[in-house]
């Protein structure tokens, strides 16, 4: 039998993601183009490319190109990529971004690369560690926005945005507020999320935006509002009422990371009622998002955690609230025009996506799109 020359180009298939945004069935488009639903599937799920004739009428159908429908990433080519931060491994899988002509990758590794579930991968680090091979479409790259930041709800943005437009995504990754915005300073993402509590008339997202952003204009644009306070076990056996009480009855606390804004709520809270950290049991235990929060004190590992009203009801915690705290997104001026920048600014004014914020526990969206401040 005569060897096959493997293909060094793969050919990736966007009718899915396409017939869906116009609402249409695998048998409602077969029966446009004048082929059979399996013939549909198949070439959806990779096993089939269409010849020509079925691939132009294809485009028309959809009112787009055939490159549009099916793009071709090269197996072989490498393209070059700034790390976050460095691998495991030759071969290690990353998400990627387009940031100012710039290939941005963060590597899909340890508590990143599980979370509800694997992620699909960008792309694939290099022996060099300085290329990337790309597994997604670049066109898809270009239409790619990376917001930072530790609202969970910002999955939920993600989701309204893919469902608007198929082929804009908004990627989510869970940076605490300061880190969010140091990576939105040098360039990592085109958003940042904060989330931090004011503690005067000042607005302290903005304010602590402007002295991480220096001289970069932005926008500051009104996300959502919440809660955030303890989490504790259901029925609140310890009966904790206050910050105050941590110290008194030697509870076990697990802490977020230093530049987190639940762990700059809980300083606050302690210097004003004269309590030195060290009086708290546990105070430099971090856990390093709410999920580990929760579920440290579901399981018995601590008594309380700092967390959102939202995390507490979703692990079937009690909470008592502290402060009700604004988040906000900051985004630079020249990123506005990005295209999935632009659409989620777009869906932050839809009706659909408010009743789905205010759906969440403890969330508000009476200031949801906006503007809070010019930087």
């Amino acid at each position: 039998m005569a060897k096959t020359e493997q293909n060094e180009n793969t050919v990736i298939c966007n009718l899915k993601a396409l017939r869906q945004a116009k609402g249409w069935s695998q048998s409602q488009i077969a029966e446009m183009i004048g082929v059979k639903r399996q013939a549909v599937y198949d070439m959806e799920t990779g096993r089939y490319m269409p010849n020509t004739g079925v691939a132009l009428r294809l485009a028309k159908c959809l009112g787009c190109r055939v490159e549009d429908i099916f793009s071709e990433i090269s197996d072989t080519e490498e393209e070059s990529v700034t790390l976050i931060s460095s691998p495991a491994r030759t071969n290690a899988r990353v998400s990627l971004v387009k940031i100012r002509e710039r290939l941005i990758g963060y590597p899909l590794n340890g508590r990143d690369s599980l979370m509800s579930g694997f992620h699909a991968a960008d792309g694939l680090v290099g022996s060099s560690g300085k290329k990337v091979k790309l597994l997604e479409d670049e066109n898809r790259l270009e239409r790619t926005a990376l917001v930072l930041g530790c609202d969970p709800s910002f999955a939920v943005l993600s989701s309204h945005v893919s469902r608007t437009v198929a082929d804009v995504r908004l990627m989510c990754r869970f940076e605490s507020s300061y880190s969010a915005m140091k990576h939105l300073a040098a360039g990592h993402a085109h958003l940042a999320g904060t989330h931090l509590h004011n503690t005067d008339d000042s607005e302290s997202n903005a304010v602590a935006a402007k002295k991480i952003l220096g001289k970069t204009q932005a926008f500051v644009i009104g996300f959502s509002l919440f809660e955030e306070g303890m989490m504790v076990a259901p029925g609140n056996p310890f009966n904790i009422q206050t910050v105050a009480d941590l110290a008194e009855r030697n509870i076990r606390i697990v802490n977020r990371e230093p530049g987190a804004a639940l762990r700059i709520l809980l300083d606050d809270v302690l210097n004003k009622s004269g309590i030195p950290g060290s009086a708290v049991n546990g105070y430099s235990r971090e856990v390093f998002n709410h999920a580990q929060g929760a579920a440290a004190v579901l399981y018995g590992a601590a008594d309380a955690a700092m967390g959102l009203g939202a995390i507490a009801a979703a692990y079937g915690l009690d909470f008592i609230p502290i402060k009700a705290v604004r988040c906000d997104l900051i985004i630079p001026k020249d990123m506005m025009s990005h295209p999935a920048v632009s659409i989620t600014l777009d869906v932050l004014q839809t009706r659909r996506f408010h009743k789905d914020l205010m759906s969440l526990p403890g969330y508000e969206s009476s200031c949801t799109g906006k503007i809070i401040s010019e930087l």
